[in-house]
């Protein structure tokens, strides 16, 4: 078991405030925490006494952490906020390497930026003059909206180290909400105009015939499925890996609708990812669908991925209107006759099929490759998506019946 340094309590008693903090900063780093564990945390501690760190870290740990995967972001954001001077010292440095000239002592684990940025809640401590003489440093911040404009529109494919982390953590932010599908199912209301006839007749039988009431009915209405097939062979790689960070945002972000999200990633072979983004730190869940698909930048086989998903878990996951998210180039050089048959299947099988294809990205864009003449006619819209505002505007897109994006215009190209 590990050894525990004694506990830092602060001077003035405040421990239950301190333990509120701690709660919201776990809470921003991603744990599902609200007023009444915060509350159950103080009587636990209070009970249990705090003589001990490891007394103390373990009552806390009972309290926040309901799922295995929540130990490890628990544990970092405990070591931070419980005042490690090292290790807030070493977080610091994974957060600012550029601006403080400083690089981490070692690589960072999973977790580690993400619990530190909740702690800090983006306000970071000045970084030290790098003048000799003492000569103070102004930093101007007059071109952060341009700056942030641009990195909207860069290609994923072309960003450094720096701007992919800056990235990510805006992916992390986007939402895509759907609204939700009547259905043909009813249900009482008082404010419906309609007038339930079945239910006001069999009421009044049960009072002699005489209807005293007039029954009103609503439509039920329901949320449709998220499955999303990513590509994530050679040529697609750089791309998979931040469309999944958003598809990671949309699967653990409440309130926008989607009853369920499943991922599929395909290459040679089709994986499903569902469970691992499960997982509400965006860096494990990633390095665990990792090492589930190891066919990542591999080969290609389009046709032969959709066959095996029209196989396999079609009926399990399209089911009730579900919304399908294609992310690939299209590039196929296998069976196109069994890439035509499969994607028509999946077409007839959803509500919606949306492709994401990062080729959008070049002005000159023609529907040469024969993979990409074979799936384009069974689509509903076909859309860029190799940059954050290509995203942001499938967001906007998503729930858009007549949303056609660029389809019938590279549709009229092939016809021709």
């Amino acid at each position: 078991m590990a050894k525990y340094a004694p506990l830092d309590i602060p001077e003035d008693g405040k421990l239950a405030h301190n333990i509120a903090h701690f709660a919201r900063a776990l809470r921003k780093a991603g744990l599902p925490i609200g007023p009444g564990r915060t509350l159950d945390a103080v009587r636990a501690v209070a009970a249990a006494g705090f003589d001990r760190r490891e007394d103390f870290y373990f009552t806390l740990q009972a309290i926040f952490v309901s799922r295995p995967e929540e130990r490890g972001l628990f544990a970092q954001v405990f070591r931070l906020f419980w005042r490690d001077p090292r290790y807030l010292e070493h977080m610091l440095s994974l957060m600012l390497p550029q601006v403080q000239g400083v690089q981490p002592d070692r690589s960072a684990e999973a977790a580690e930026k993400r619990a530190a940025e909740a702690l800090l809640d983006g306000q970071l401590p000045p970084a030290p003059s790098a003048s000799p003489e003492g000569e103070e440093v102004e930093i101007d911040a007059t071109a952060t909206i341009s700056a942030e404009e641009r990195l909207k529109t860069l290609d994923f494919e072309q960003m450094s180290g720096d701007e992919i982390a800056a990235a990510k953590r805006m992916l992390a932010q986007l939402a895509l909400p759907v609204r939700p599908l009547k259905t043909r199912r009813s249900r009482m209301s008082s404010l419906a105009a309609r007038i339930d006839a079945r239910r006001t007749f069999r009421e009044a039988g049960r009072h002699g015939g005489e209807m005293a009431t007039l029954i009103h009915k609503a439509p039920v209405s329901r949320w449709p499925n998220l499955v999303v097939l990513c590509d994530i062979s050679g040529s697609m790689a750089d791309y998979s890996r931040m469309v999944l960070h958003f598809i990671h945002a949309v699967a653990n972000r409440k309130g926008q609708g989607w009853a369920k999200v499943h991922a599929f990633t395909f290459g040679t072979r089709l994986t499903n990812i569902t469970r691992h983004l499960r997982d509400r730190d965006v860096d494990a869940a990633l390095k665990s669908a990792g090492r589930e698909a190891q066919d990542w930048s591999g080969g290609t086989r389009i046709g032969q991925s959709l066959h095996g998903f029209n196989r396999d878990w079609s009926r399990r996951v399209l089911g009730q209107g579900a919304v399908v998210l294609l992310i690939t180039d299209g590039l196929d050089r296998d069976d196109i006759a069994l890439l035509s048959r499969e994607i028509e299947r999946l077409h007839l099988s959803c509500r919606r099929l949306v492709w994401l294809n990062p080729l959008l990205r070049w002005t000159g864009f023609a529907p040469r490759a024969e993979g990409i003449r074979a799936i384009l006619p069974h689509v509903d819209s076909f859309r860029a998506g190799h940059s954050i505002a290509s995203l942001e505007a499938l967001g906007k897109a998503i729930s858009e019946k007549d949303d056609r994006g660029e389809r019938d215009r590279l549709l009229a190209l092939i016809r021709r």
